[in-house]
């Protein structure tokens, strides 16, 4: 067996979980309880993040798909009186981790079969390693990657490619050998600027047409990456 790689390193968000299932729901949540019943500051957060209330869905722009954490939260605390920006960080980093999660495949038997393949794992978000964490260990996989890492994890958030080459350096694995897959533009042009081969996914809210430049393969999901690792 052939591989193309010897280390994958996946995003979270719109990756491993399916975004509009989850942050979408999610956002919506959020705006409405920051707001306190007030209609106009709603509207007003919706507007700062970009997010449709009627469709219940973050606009394609939204700050808040790709950004970290600290930028979401800069996103509402901007227009949202009474609260300091360090706690607004604060409040959406501990609801984010009990945000429902839908995951883009079963991620057990898909990371298990990766796993079998002596493929090191890896994941790096543009999330709080906190919230990156209790997601992965709610869906019961946190175990199984070597490296976990958020934008604040030290390292730097995507799409500078440092915090990928933490990853090539912590699993000992040239930077040529690892895939960065991802469903964001900041994904692959990190992986790009890191030296890595780069994986599209259509699991998040950005379309083929924006991936490709930057992808050598744009999948539907995750789930038909075993095949493509697999050099026949």
């Amino acid at each position: 067996m052939t591989l193309r790689a010897d280390a994958v390193l996946f995003d979270k968000d719109g990756t491993l979980f399916d975004f509009g299932a989850t942050w979408d729901v999610w956002g919506g949540e959020m705006i409405t309880f920051l707001a306190e019943g007030d209609a106009e500051l709603e509207q007003a957060m919706a507007a700062s993040a970009r997010y449709d209330l009627a469709a219940k869905r973050f606009h394609p722009d939204s700050l808040v798909i790709a950004g970290t954490n600290r930028e979401a939260a800069e996103c509402l605390a901007r227009v949202l009186p009474g609260r300091s920006l360090d706690e607004v960080e604060e409040i959406l980093m501990r609801a984010a981790a009990d945000a429902p999660l839908s995951q883009a495949v079963p991620l057990v038997p898909f990371l298990a079969q990766l796993a079998a393949m002596d493929l090191a794992l890896g994941v790096m978000t543009n999330d709080t390693e906190y919230a990156a964490r209790a997601h992965l260990q709610n869906a019961g996989v946190e175990g199984m990657f070597d490296f976990i890492a958020g934008f604040d994890s030290g390292y730097g958030a995507k799409p500078s490619p440092d915090p990928l080459l933490a990853y090539a350096i912590s699993v000992n694995v040239d930077p040529g050998r690892c895939v960065m897959v991802g469903d964001s533009t900041h994904d692959l042009m990190a992986g790009r600027a890191a030296g890595m081969q780069t994986v599209g996914v259509l699991t998040g809210p950005a379309e083929a047409v924006e991936l490709e430049p930057l992808a050598d393969i744009v999948l539907p999901d995750i789930g038909g990456l075993t095949d493509w690792l697999l050099m026949r």
